[in-house]
């Protein structure tokens, strides 16, 4: 596995999981304990808390090549995990708990979060949610908003491969990914809006936050934004994955977009200015159909076959992951999420519910597939 190389920004990525109990598959709110053994084993940096109890969240550095994601992502896997088996509890990568039910009490005590459950009061009650957030360095605040405004019209696309969210709390959703939908329904989250200039990009947070719609117009949550904190572009649409090699997969491809969008940016092109009733739509259909249906090709208008959708994509950024060796990795592994033939994501909950363990048995697969990461770091995709 290749990647990285002069000019090609470092990328990093955090992963959420459920902390269930192997034996019932259900979530437990116990997120404080497993963060505090995580601590004193001396992965604190990598091994945090989220807004439910029932989730603990990881992050690698700043990483030049894949190899060194894929190992530091494997490393934080297996810091998480020893964490929570030393509590009886496992790690599992879905976007949404499969089984147990939320209680709305189980929010972490943060006021941050504390504020948002006083702010959107019902709509939180059953916000428990595990995502895959991609960082890819962008020193340049208004560079990296004006990146978003390409990256929108493939959004969808992203929210279809990354579709790994079909059960919530016990009930099949008809959806591939419920996580996206759950997150469509807040007017601050979801697609960002087209940003012409910084200041009108301001101004529409500002105009949100006074609605009381959003809690901070300094600390947007759309799934593109120039980090508040960091000076990277994040995108934040995906769900979490099981599978490491997934993971890495869709880390690639996003930075290639984002590399891709940044030339474009600086070329002088601000991106196309495609309605964001059509890119919500886009985004609603890829959650429900996941990537093997067709979906919305929002640049030429049209329904397109997923398969079509993901080549076109990869066209787009396949200069990019050419530079760095990564074209043939992105496709072999996304190519094999379209197709469905490698159990990925939602598909691979629905085939594994399907057998006699039912959700429980879903759940089992998510949570070998989650703690499923090499000994040392590795060079190939396995």
């Amino acid at each position: 596995m290749s990647g990285g190389g002069p000019g090609v920004p470092l990328l990093g990525v955090e992963e959420e999981f459920f902390l269930v109990d192997p034996a019932t598959g259900r979530i437990r709110p116990r997120a404080a304990e497993v963060v505090a053994a995580a601590r004193a084993a001396g992965h604190g940096g990598a091994v945090s808390g989220e807004f439910t109890l029932y989730q603990v969240e990881t992050r690698t550095p700043p990483c030049a090549g894949l190899s060194r994601l894929r190992a530091e992502l494997a490393a934080a896997r297996r810091a998480a995990g020893a964490a929570a088996r030393a509590h009886g509890l496992r790690l599992c990568a879905s976007g949404t708990p499969v089984l147990g039910r939320v209680d709305p009490a189980a929010v972490a005590d943060h006021p941050r979060y504390r504020a948002g459950t006083a702010q959107y009061r019902g709509m939180m009650a059953d916000f428990a949610l595990c995502a895959q957030h991609v960082h890819v360095h962008c020193p340049d605040a208004d560079e990296a908003l004006l990146v978003g405004n390409h990256l929108r019209p493939w959004l969808p696309l992203l929210v279809a491969l990354g579709a790994n969210s079909p059960y919530d709390q016990g009930r099949d959703t008809g959806y591939a990914s419920w996580r996206s939908v759950v997150r469509l329904r807040f007017p601050c989250l979801g697609p960002p809006p087209y940003a012409a200039s910084a200041a009108g990009a301001g101004r529409t947070a500002r105009l949100i936050a006074d609605a009381e719609a959003m809690l901070d117009a300094s600390l947007p949550f759309w799934d593109v934004r120039p980090n508040p904190r960091l000076p990277t572009v994040e995108v934040r649409c995906l769900d979490v994955v099981p599978k490491l090699d997934d993971a890495v997969a869709l880390a690639a491809l996003v930075r290639g977009l984002v590399r891709v969008s940044m030339r474009a940016v600086r070329a002088g092109d601000v991106g196309p200015p495609v309605a964001a009733e059509e890119v919500r739509a886009a985004y609603w259909k890829a959650a429900r159909d996941g990537p093997a249906a067709t979906g919305i090709d929002l640049l030429a208008g049209r329904r397109r076959p997923g398969a079509e959708l993901l080549e076109g994509l990869l066209e787009h950024v396949g200069e990019a992951l050419s530079e760095t060796g990564e074209l043939d990795l992105v496709r072999a592994g996304l190519s094999g999420v379209v197709r469905g033939g490698r159990g990925a994501g939602a598909a691979a909950q629905r085939a594994a519910a399907a057998g006699p363990g039912g959700l429980k048995g879903a759940v089992r697969w998510l949570v070998e597939a989650t703690e499923r990461v090499p000994d040392g770091g590795g060079d190939g995709l396995g």
